[in-house]
């Protein structure tokens, strides 16, 4: 075999591999797979209806300054899955109706909000692992920051940072102020009864 042929056949393994090893890591449902660049409507097809969902924007500003400006809508959804205690909950991340991104969460619940450990929850976890663990708040409040980053060539980026508070009340305990900063646990503050 001449060395143009052996590197050809090294090619064609190599793609083999990278394609077995990109189904491996793809979410399954319903023995369907949902892959990256996947458009909205299939993975909802494909997986159901999750159980949270998140949405925001960003924006992407072109030209900034100059005599034409343009400005882009980046609209994000993220989807939560809970497939129960066997298996792990996923987070789906879409960025204008394509996925993005699939991150892994740890183990599911055989039932949304039945595991609810407030003095357990660690900051930076998100607002779906909390409704999973939790259920969905007594009370929230929503404010939102915007913010701009600026790369010195004309182009920022904006983003609106999302600021939710979530008031919990479990039995006869003290309830808590969870306050999250674009979806992630910030801080608990336990109030006075």
């Amino acid at each position: 075999m001449n060395t143009l042929s052996m590197r050809a056949a090294q090619a064609v393994i190599a793609l083999a591999c990278a394609a077995a090893a990109g189904d491996a890591l793809a979410l399954r449902c319903n023995g369907r797979i949902v892959s990256i660049g996947d458009h909205r409507f299939e993975g909802e097809e494909r997986c159901g209806e999750p159980y949270w969902v998140e949405r925001y924007s960003e924006y992407q500003v072109i030209g900034e300054f100059a005599p034409v400006q343009r400005t882009v809508e980046h609209r994000i959804e993220a989807w939560y899955y809970n497939f129960g205690t066997s298996s792990l909950m996923r987070r789906l991340v879409f960025i204008d109706n394509r996925l993005y991104r699939e991150d892994t969460l740890g183990y599911g619940y055989a039932a949304l909000g039945t595991d609810c450990n407030l003095d357990a929850l660690v900051p930076g976890i998100s607002t779906g692992e909390v409704v999973a663990r939790c259920g969905t708040p007594a009370a929230d409040d929503t404010r939102y920051v915007e913010q701009v980053v600026r790369d010195g060539a004309g182009n920022a980026r904006e983003r609106i940072i999302r600021q939710d508070e979530w008031m919990y009340r479990k039995s006869s305990r003290a309830p808590r102020l969870l306050t999250f900063s674009d979806g992630r646990l910030a801080s608990i503050e336990r109030l006075r009864k």
